[in-house]
């Protein structure tokens, strides 16, 4: 079950107009959405119709390097050095000059990884982060792109008098 945090980022107010537009097409046009999991970002800058297909971003493999934890204690997160900017700068050029982003994610403390990107984002790149609109919280492992789609899309037609 999904379910939003609406955060219309209140710095995005003063910048976003209310129009009218008849299509979803035409009016999601500049939006981007970020579904972000631990090793894995799926970036749909191109639109959020069904079917459309997201650029992948993977994470460094943390295996390839050399740390003392057990690898059942890696798959938990127990290890502490993490390689996580390579990845954030990755997902910073995939949105691009993005008007609107919308992040979607799941987890929580630690596991957070939206919350993640988005305190990075806020620290090296404030300009990409007062460009984040809007958050979802769902189960992105149980979800197909299409799915993850159709959340994007109810989430928007929920706020688009805002954009």
């Amino acid at each position: 079950m999904a379910w939003w945090i609406c955060s219309i980022n209140p710095f995005m107010m003063d910048r976003l107009e209310v129009r009218e537009r008849s299509a979803m097409s035409d009016s999601t046009n500049g939006l981007v959405a970020v579904a972000i999991m631990r090793d894995e970002a799926r970036v749909w800058a191109t639109g959020v119709e069904r079917g459309t297909k997201p650029e992948r971003v993977h994470a460094p493999n943390e295996m390839e390097r050399h740390h003392h934890v057990r690898e059942a204690q890696h798959h938990h997160g127990h290890d502490t050095d993490h390689e996580r900017s390579e990845f954030y700068e990755s997902i910073t050029n995939a949105v691009g000059p993005a008007s609107a982003i919308v992040l979607i994610g799941h987890g929580k403390g630690k596991a957070n990884e939206m919350l993640h990107l988005t305190q990075y984002w806020e620290r090296k790149h404030p300009g990409v982060a007062r460009n984040v609109v809007g958050a979802i919280d769902s189960d992105l492992e149980s979800l197909s792109e299409n799915q993850v789609l159709a959340l994007i899309r109810d989430w928007f037609d929920e706020y688009q008098e805002f954009f």
